[in-house]
């Protein structure tokens, strides 16, 4: 196999030759269509489950790397580097999820001589932590949420903690993401048994289980702001975008912009995501996440190394690709933002289309898929791994699809996307598409004045999203299915009087012209 020369970073740019996708799904997906567009040739690694993914049939070559558990495949370091190491690619691209914050994976990229299209292992590292990543940007002067800069180990200290935040607060694993380990208290009577499970959840998610208390805000939204930087010092952000839609702190309907943020408000929150960026010496794309209160305060929540499962809409509202500047800047070329891109262009939405059962507790729904048909039309996007064909396993993520709408307007936005995700067909598995248009029919939705507990309370009166015209639609709906059903009683009525010794099927044939087949 060929023995890769050891690259000292630099900032002289550099030619890439063949990228490994380190990833698999939808995401894996997309970064090789920007490949494909730079003619930059692809690696696709694959488990015994994704042996027939679209991914695999998508990248210019493939390689097994072992069962469907992730920690045997797409989480084995080790394999990885062997596959670039046969394949000869000289660069890696993480995706998101999986090794994509991993600062061990990219010091082995780096001590094998591939470009790992992404941040420094130190800039990870500062951000890995949730606890220390405050104590980072409290320093750089960023605001951060009120609260403990570190974990606490003793349930008597972290409830005496709790008592003078003031009560709800927040319980967050220090490793923590997506959701995991996050308890949100409202008394100091439910303190003991959520510090608990907290704990608990942590340690089986992130094997480590501290945690520590920030003050819950009331009526937050959760807000972040997409930062670019390079080797050359320059940072710049590409606005924000809404992620407050969210079930079990996992994000289901994201837009750009935020119909909350004003202009002047979205300047300073990207000044301060900038200044996150230049604290712990980032490159490449990144997201700062902040929470925002009713009164427009918004505090530093934590900072994702990698790219966006939402990234989609930030590229609709900019016309910017967002994996070609990673690829550009990974090679060591300067950040290139077009200088007239000094507000968000129109409005952008994506829904995350998952296998799941919205009406059976969002049950993972897996299967195999027979048939699908994605949405199209103007201004519609489809970010998929799926086909008709592909199976849905219970090992991994139940997402299937990303579908994203641009509009000049949020009305256009989402009225676009709405009508895109009508026009999305699964045969074969349950998708939680019928309930994605619920939410966007929802009022709150609709005008803008939701917040993270949109979803729940939605929840609480499922039918609220229902209108005059949704109600019209189904009494005409019934109505016909009535006249159908007794037009069909009727007709059997009378076919039996005519002669009850005769079937309706014979009666018919009866009724047909008579063949000659007299010559």
């Amino acid at each position: 196999m060929p023995t890769l020369p050891k690259r000292e970073e630099s900032n002289e740019p550099h030619r890439v030759n063949k990228i490994l996708v380190a990833n698999r799904g939808e995401i894996a997906v997309r970064v090789m269509r920007t490949c494909r567009e730079m003619d930059i040739p692809t690696v696709a690694v694959f488990s015994d489950s994704d042996r027939d993914a679209l991914h695999v049939r998508y990248a210019t070559e493939a390689y097994h790397i072992g069962p469907p558990l992730p920690s045997e495949s797409y989480l084995n370091i080790d394999k990885l580097i062997d596959v670039a190491k046969r394949s000869g690619a000289d660069a890696v691209h993480p995706g998101y999820g999986f090794l994509s914050e991993n600062p061990e994976f990219t010091r082995r990229c780096a001590e094998e001589g591939l470009t790992f299209i992404g941040p420094r292992p130190e800039s990870m590292e500062a951000m890995a932590s949730k606890t220390a990543a405050r104590q980072v940007m409290s320093k750089a002067g960023v605001p951060v949420v009120p609260g403990l800069e570190d974990s606490v180990e003793s349930i008597d200290e972290a409830r005496g903690h709790a008592e003078r935040i003031g009560f709800p607060v927040m319980l967050k694993a220090a490793m923590g993401g997506g959701g995991k380990g996050m308890r949100k208290v409202d008394r100091v009577e439910d303190f003991d048994s959520a510090w608990t499970a907290a704990k608990s959840e942590a340690l089986k998610s992130f094997a480590d289980d501290r945690v520590y208390i920030e003050k819950f805000l009331e009526k937050p939204r959760h807000i972040e702001v997409q930062v670019f930087a390079d080797n050359h010092g320059n940072v710049q952000h590409l606005f924000e975008r809404e992620c407050s839609v969210q079930r079990r702190h996992q994000k289901v309907i994201e837009e750009a912009p935020s119909p909350f943020v004003s202009p002047e408000m979205r300047e300073k929150m990207g000044e301060v995501a900038c200044q996150a960026a230049r604290a712990v010496n980032y490159v490449g794309a990144g997201t700062v996440e902040f929470l925002v209160d009713a009164h427009k305060n918004f505090y530093f929540m934590e900072m994702n190394t990698r790219l966006q499962v939402e990234h989609p809409v930030t590229e609709m509202i900019t016309g910017l690709d967002l994996v070609r500047m990673q690829i550009e800047i990974a090679r060591g070329e300067k950040l290139r933002v077009p200088l007239n891109l000094t507000a968000p262009r129109g409005w952008a939405m994506e829904a995350r289309i998952c296998a799941e059962d919205a009406d059976n507790n969002f049950m993972p729904a897996p299967g195999k898929i027979f048939h699908v048909r994605h949405p199209a039309g103007p201004f519609v996007r489809t970010d998929t791994g799926v086909y008709s064909g592909s199976e849905i396993t219970l090992n991994y993520d139940p997402m299937m699809a990303k579908v994203i709408a641009w509009g000049a307007t949020r009305a256009e936005a989402l009225q676009r996307l709405d009508r895109a995700l009508s026009e999305f067909t699964v045969k074969g598995v349950t998708t939680n598409t019928m309930f994605l248009r619920k939410i966007l029919n929802h009022e709150p939705y609709k005008d803008g004045t939701y917040d993270t507990s949109i979803i729940d309370k939605f929840m609480e009166e499922p039918e609220s999203w229902v209108t005059k015209k949704h109600e019209t639609v189904a009494v005409l709906a019934s109505a016909i299915h009535a006249f159908k059903k007794e037009k069909k009683a009727r007709t059997r009525v009378k076919v039996g009087d005519m002669n009850p010794n005769v079937s309706a099927n014979n009666w018919r044939r009866s009724l047909r012209p008579q063949r000659n087949t007299q010559w």
